[in-house]
């Protein structure tokens, strides 16, 4: 019933929000007498607004046709390599691409589509190979392809980085996990590095990811301990409608997970979208849009299956068992202590308020087995979780921090 009546309450407003905007556009080309000085201006912007907050979305494109590199601007094409039942492996391919350091960035799996790392990628396209997991909404995988769980997602990952294959030199590919796939990517390190396996990544590169969520806990913390596990499987829980390709299927929606992170920052939203109404009111197009394209892609959300999300919480939030070394992966404990040549990368935001100050840092402390040449921690200051890996500070500040750990782990 929770799904069923989201569907019918986005759908009316759908149809709201529409005429909305056919009542904007008419306001707005209003003039001379019948503008009422400016009032219809307002009405038309606040009208603009609305129609834009409830107009349904879906998966989002990358979009990325040209990268410059070295001067010069050369064509993208984005190619499906590898597909299995709850995502794709993409790679973005262009002249000269094959010769630089394969990078595979893990995209979250945690209500957005990978094309929230839209810019991640953009960015690092100019000097790596780039591949990304590209994860689809779990309301569109059938019952028939099976679950998908945090051991799942693990298997995923070390296929993949197996699909990649090795470089000139014969070794694996980098690997770059933005926040919530920091903790699987580790794991996947520690599993492959165990068995000596010739594909494991060269480096990981985690930003702002829960790898031990017992430092500096923030209120996306709060929220999954303060409440038992029972109370999530009974109240966050739903079951996909029979209209979808996953019919049964048990999941956590999406757009509980963006109502979560909407309520966690309403201030700042509510500023977001004060500021999108008085740029439209005063003609600045241009700032409207920029927002306009945020909260398109921030109000894209997609389903997580009941497991994988339940698993997350029991063993990243309230157990905290990869830190501890009693993450328990196909029967036996991932050992932390096994990686031992993979260089690791940890960066953080100064004002991170999704994964505190010190969680991500705490995965250079638990392997014990890496040199201290091999790891570095990198404290991103005045930058905030989605500043990590998007907009000009991750551009231009910590891209290049990637950039030369790849380079000087890449011999």
């Amino acid at each position: 019933m929770l799904y069923t009546g989201y569907d019918i309450q986005r759908n009316m407003l759908a149809g709201v929000g529409k005429i909305a905007q056919l009542q904007s556009d008419w306001l707005k080309n209003l003039s001379g007498p019948f503008s009422m000085g400016g009032l219809t201006s307002v009405a038309g912007s606040a009208l603009d607004v609305f129609a834009h907050s409830v107009q349904p979305r879906g998966k989002p494109e990358f979009g990325l046709k040209l990268v410059e590199v070295d001067g010069k601007h050369l064509p993208v094409d984005e190619h499906n390599v590898a597909r299995k039942p709850f995502g794709q492996l993409k790679h973005f391919v262009y002249e000269g691409s094959e010769t630089k350091p394969r990078l595979l960035i893990v995209a979250p799996m945690s209500g957005h589509f990978a094309t929230l790392l839209r810019g991640t990628v953009e960015r690092m396209l100019v000097s790596h190979d780039v591949y990304i997991t590209d994860w689809k909404d779990a309301r569109d995988v059938p019952l028939t392809g099976g679950g998908f769980d945090l051991e799942t997602y693990i298997d995923y990952l070390i296929e993949w980085l197996e699909f990649i294959g090795p470089d000139a030199g014969g070794r694996g590919a980098h690997m770059l996990a933005v926040c919530q796939p920091s903790v699987p990517a580790y794991a996947a390190a520690a599993i492959m590095s165990a068995k000596e396996h010739p594909l494991r990544p060269r480096t990981l590169t985690m930003m702002g990811g829960p790898v031990d969520t017992r430092e500096a806990p923030t209120a996306v913390n709060d929220t999954a301990t303060e409440r038992p596990h029972e109370w999530f499987i009974q109240n966050v829980i739903a079951t996909v409608p029979r209209y979808y390709k996953g019919a049964g299927r048990r999941v956590y929606p999406g757009f509980l997970q963006l109502t979560g992170f909407m309520t966690m920052n309403l201030g700042n939203h509510m500023v977001s979208h004060w500021s999108m109404f008085t740029d439209l009111v005063k003609g600045d197009g241009e700032s409207a849009d920029n927002r306009k394209e945020f909260y398109d892609e921030y109000r894209s959300v997609c389903d997580m299956t009941a497991e994988f999300y339940l698993q997350t919480i029991d063993v990243v939030f309230q157990r905290h068992l990869l830190p501890k070394g009693e993450f328990n992966y196909r029967g036996k404990f991932v050992d932390p202590g096994a990686i031992h040549d993979i260089a690791i990368l940890a960066i953080e935001g100064e004002r991170d308020d999704i994964s505190g100050i010190g969680q991500t840092k705490a995965a250079l402390k638990i392997s014990t087995g890496l040199p201290d040449a091999m790891k570095h921690y990198h404290l991103a200051p005045e930058v905030g979780h989605y500043g990590i890996f998007n907009g000009s500070k991750w551009r231009d500040k910590i891209a290049p921090v990637v950039e030369d750990w790849v380079l000087a782990h890449n011999g």
